[in-house]
């Protein structure tokens, strides 16, 4: 190494929220690319977040050199990262920021890359493509660049990489390829050792590069390969003459083999996530770290503070842990990027509950408490206790009768009556054509929609004016899909300020916040609600606003409800309960619901399950009893439905393949499910075992580009191979809330004339 060896902090975190306290980054990148900004004005707005989000962290407590990761990003992670390295971008030298989100978003020319969850979390990376051939070209400029912007507001930072390993494992062929990704693992090593020369000749001391790709099952490669290529990657980096030292992370759970091929490696320091959560999983993962990392050799660094939850952690519990490790420092078991920003911009929040919660600013106070000490860190480990106590103490968690009702549901698997080709049956009489075209739910959500919802908050609108309002929207909605020609129409939810949020203000045992947000991909942002006790339905949520827009139509109009497991997926969740306990009271409470919408005239029901994949288990082991209440959660949901009732799914932006079993066995009878940008890949794993109906999604919603007729007709052909015509339906990939009307307007036109082009070809009618 060329830089003197710099000790590791004691307090540290894996990574923290980029979007900024008010959206700045969403608000900025959401100007730049509606051309309100230029890009000096974006590239200025970004560095001013960054700049002062170090000062931030240095306030509250990283004030140690190398405390501060700069885990910067304008659109996402992995993508920056395979910039840097050149897993992306092609042979340029440098790579523009019109081509960064080209990559990301797609324009008029061409299609954006592949985007799927982050592991077991709500948050979206993009995909990279891996082409035969391909020259890895390192772009270490990149990060170089935020090194020295930090150095210059006196702050020095942590560059923050995605491993090589996961990199490749996370990526997939390109189009017309025949080698796997990992098989250019050394090839890609050479261009991270390039950029790690870079960072060593700019002063840098400490770069982190995270590898979560150790703590998973992952279809590309078993637990022992992964660990033989991390084994071989670090052999090669941390053999290098020239770099910085090397902080190696493992988040998201419990290292098996990796852990064993890393100690064996010994970066400089390793992080490995002791987090609750991954400890109930991995009982022994505390004893397995401390009988296998030589500290001699590696600085080991306890990511205690769970990162994934918002709940005040126990800090004598975790202090108890942490001191099983001597000399040890101490971090959060995964980066802040999937909490909010801070309590304290939440002075709405029930007075009983509010001190029970630790965002991200309160997480990186028990990180430095916990490395403090309870001498030095008094107050804040007295905060904890009464936070402990009172939550234990609390009436708010519990309800009898709720409790009462889902011990009375029968045990096991629940079973939908009668089976689907009864169903499929008594279903022809809602005379639905061949090859029918719907929407996933939501329309745009417009300007006036949003001051209107603002106005309703603030006392500007009463009650009465707020709704007339949203049913002129409404109307306009059904009136835009009428003229389309679209055969099943959707009410375009102008209700909903987000597809959990909504039923979360509607069900006892939730509370929501009011700056709480997270990001899910790009700009986009979510407001997780937090499940704090039992859940129940005290009225009917979605009703009034179906039977409105069937009302103003002779077609079908979907009631649209979301899922037990999204709800719980895009929530925080209790840690004193088993999530099943809360899929169980949330799918009887819809059920409630769907029995509402029936006898409102409602045939046709969506319950929206799109994190179904998300929260699948990172190891193998884990996956059979998730599986299992989660499918039972949502058949829960339908189990009452008549024959005649059309239960429709819908499914997106995940690796469907290892639970295509767990998708056929929701019994829904019509499936839509994620397909443009993988161009119908997902299509191969369906087999005789998936008998529903199904609508692969032909459009791809999170690009603003809008498709030709002549793509989306090649896309149902290629559905066609795989699914009969009596099966497959014709609509987008997700719901249309974050897209503008007139794009919006275009494409579902361009859909349907893509339909009747298939369907002329087919010599089938479309007509109901």
């Amino acid at each position: 190494m060329t830089n003197q060896p710099t000790s590791f902090p004691k307090a540290t975190i894996e990574g923290y929220p980029r979007v900024g306290p008010q959206r700045e980054l969403k608000k900025a990148l959401e100007a730049f690319w509606a051309g309100k900004i230029d890009q000096e004005t974006f590239e200025s707005a970004a560095h001013s977040l960054r700049v002062d989000t170090y000062a931030r962290l240095k306030d509250l407590g990283l004030n140690e050199d190398y405390a501060i990761p700069a885990d910067v990003a304008y659109y996402d992670q992995v993508l920056e990262t395979s910039l840097t390295v050149g897993a992306v971008g092609g042979d340029a030298a440098e790579v523009s920021l019109e081509e960064e989100f080209a990559l990301a978003r797609g324009n008029s020319e061409r299609a954006p890359l592949e985007m799927t969850k982050w592991f077991d979390t709500n948050y979206h990376y993009i995909v990279p493509e891996i082409a035969d051939g391909q020259k890895f070209v390192a772009r270490p400029q990149r990060i170089v660049k935020l090194v020295e912007e930090a150095r210059a507001q006196g702050h020095a930072v942590r560059p923050y990489l995605v491993g090589p390993v996961t990199v490749l494992a996370l990526s997939k062929q390109a189009e017309g390829s025949n080698g796997q990704p990992l098989e250019r693992l050394d090839e890609l090593v050479e261009s991270y050792i390039h950029v790690l020369a870079a960072l060593a000749d700019a002063g840098v001391a400490w770069v982190q590069l995270a590898e979560p790709a150790t703590v998973a099952d992952l279809a590309v490669a078993d637990d022992t390969q992964i660990a033989a290529h991390l084994e071989a990657a670090y052999t090669k980096i941390l053999a290098a003459e020239n770099r910085p030292q090397v902080y190696l992370t493992t988040p998201y759970g419990s290292a098996r083999a990796g852990l064993d091929a890393l100690a064996k490696v010994a970066p400089e320091a390793l992080h490995v996530d002791l987090s609750v959560g991954t400890q109930a999983l991995d009982s022994d993962y505390v004893n397995r770290v401390k009988n296998t990392v030589d500290t001699a050799k590696t600085q080991l660094v306890a990511g205690l503070v769970d990162g994934r939850n918002v709940w005040a952690g126990n800090l004598r519990a975790l202090r108890e842990t942490f001191e099983q490790f001597d000399g040890a420092s101490v971090s959060t078991s995964v980066s802040l990027q999937h909490v909010p920003h801070t309590v304290e911009a939440e002075p709405n929040l029930p007075v009983d509950v509010a001190a029970w919660f630790s965002f991200a600013n309160e997480k990186i106070g028990e990180v430095v408490a916990l490395a403090a000490g309870p001498l030095d860190a008094a107050e804040a480990y007295a905060r904890a206790d009464r936070a402990v106590r009172t939550r234990a103490e609390s009436t708010r968690t519990h309800n009898q009768q709720v409790a009462d009702r889902t011990a009375a549901l029968p045990k096991g698997q629940v079973q939908r009556e009668p089976a689907f080709a009864e169903r499929q049956e008594a279903q022809k009489a809602l005379g639905l054509p061949a090859l029918p075209t719907t929407t996933i739910g939501s329309f745009p959500q417009t300007s006036d929609i949003r001051k209107a919802r603002a106005d309703h908050r603030a006392g500007n609108l009463t009650d009465e004016q707020y709704v007339e309002e949203l049913r002129k929207e409404v109307a306009s909605v059904i009136e835009l899909q009428e003229r389309l020609g679209l055969d099943v129409l959707v009410h375009g939810e102008p209700e909903r300020n987000d597809m959990v949020q909504y039923f979360a203000e509607l069900l006892d045992g939730f509370v929501v916040t009011e700056n709480g947000w997270v990001q899910s991909y790009g700009s986009r942002c979510t407001r997780p609600p937090i499940v704090v006790g039992d859940v129940s339905r005290p009225k009917a949520m979605t009703v009034e606003w179906a039977k409105y827009a069937q009302s103003l139509s002779q077609k079908h109009v979907k009631g649209m409800l979301t899922g037990p497991v999204t709800i719980l997926a895009w929530s925080f969740v209790r840690d004193d309960v088993h999530q099943s306990v809360s899929a169980d009271q949330i799918g009887v409470a819809l059920a409630d619901e769907v029995k509402d919408l029936e006898e409102a005239g409602i045939e046709i029901i969506q319950i929206d399950e799109p994190a179904l994949r998300e929260l699948l288990p990172l190891r193998e082991e884990d996956r059979p009893s998730y599986l299992d209440w989660a499918v039972r959660s949502f058949r829960l949901v339908s189990l009452d439905a008549a024959p005649t009732t059309q239960i429709h799914t819908h499914l997106c932006y995940s690796e469907f393949g290892q639970i295509i079993d767990a998708v056929a066995g929701l019994d829904a009878d019509v499936t839509s499910i994620e397909a443009a940008r993988s161009r119908m890949e997902l299509l191969q794993d369906i087999d005789e075992k998936f008998h529903s109906e199904i609508g692969p999604g032909i459009y791809d919603i999170h690009s603003p580009r809008i498709p030709s007729v002549a793509e989306m007709a090649e896309l149902i052909r290629a559905a066609l191979k795989h699914v009969p015509l009596e099966r497959l339906w014709v609509n987008p990939d997700c719901g249309l809330k974050t897209r503008g009307y007139e794009e919006t307007e275009q494409s579902l036109r361009n859909m349907v004339l893509a339909r009747d082009e298939v369907a002329a070809n087919l010599k089938v009618s479309v007509n109901a």
